[in-house]
């Protein structure tokens, strides 16, 4: 459904993402990394923001630099910050959205209806974007993300602000988006919540994907026959550095 190929971003000097290559099937594969090791820039070229200084990108056989409207019309997309028409209500907002995809009307009034459904936004539908928290414009940016029933989703931090209960709801959503068939990238800093929901997991360190796997496949790629998550994305970007200020504070 997706598959990256050699995919690569420099900024003059910066290589920021160095030959990427993946094929990423209907999955929940989990994208994870430091600061500024090129995740979000990996996901605007996979959703075609931004153009690649060189590889490709395939959606659901559609070649994105080829067939880019064909191929955009299967992603759906949530960056960390979403842009949302603020000056419209949630519902003209995603009817807005579904008259640009075609949707027809009888189609989009059921799905728009579905989508505040299970985001619970239903109650506040029909108030303008502005108003709302930082948390219900992230629920409205996954409503965006799904009016069109994409075959690919790509999140960047899809959690980041939700309450503990928004959170838990977004996991089951996702969840049975995959047993639906839809393909999700999807890039968060909390790894709890990538040991738990990822079926697959990528490391990035600098532009290199240095590690690919089911967490069991991870762990024997552990130099120290690590367990968690944690322990061994520490391992494979930098423990070694946090063990030297650990021991430089304890002293």
């Amino acid at each position: 459904m997706l598959e990256l190929n050699n995919l690569t971003k420099n900024y003059g000097s910066l290589v920021a993402v160095n030959q990427l290559s993946l094929k990423i099937s209907a999955e929940l594969f989990v994208f994870l990394g430091p600061n500024g090791a090129g995740k979000t820039t990996t996901i605007k070229m996979i959703a075609g923001l931004l153009k690649p200084t060189s590889g490709q990108v395939t959606v659901h056989q559609y070649d994105l630099w080829k067939e880019p409207n064909l191929a955009k019309r299967e992603i759906g997309l949530v960056l960390d910050t979403p842009f949302l028409y603020e000056k419209l209500t949630a519902r003209e907002f995603l009817h807005f959205l579904a008259d640009i995809y075609k949707i027809e009307r009888p189609v989009a009034r059921k799905r728009i209806q579905q989508l505040f459904e299970l985001f619970e936004l239903e109650n506040k539908a029909d108030e303008l974007i502005e108003s709302y928290s930082f948390g219900m414009k992230r629920k409205c940016a996954l409503c965006a993300a799904l009016i069109h029933d994409p075959k690919v989703l790509l999140l960047d931090e899809p959690t980041s602000g939700l309450d503990p209960k928004s959170i838990r709801n977004i996991k089951q959503v996702l969840l049975e988006l995959v047993k639906r068939g839809v393909t999700i990238f999807m890039s968060t800093h909390i790894l709890e919540i990538a040991e738990n929901m990822g079926d697959r997991l990528g490391i990035i360190n600098k532009g290199e994907l240095i590690a690919c796997g089911t967490m069991a496949e991870l762990r024997k790629k552990s130099h120290e026959n690590k367990q968690s998550l944690e322990d061994i994305f520490l391992e494979l970007t930098g423990g070694s550095e946090v063990a030297d200020v650990l021991k430089y504070l304890e002293n």
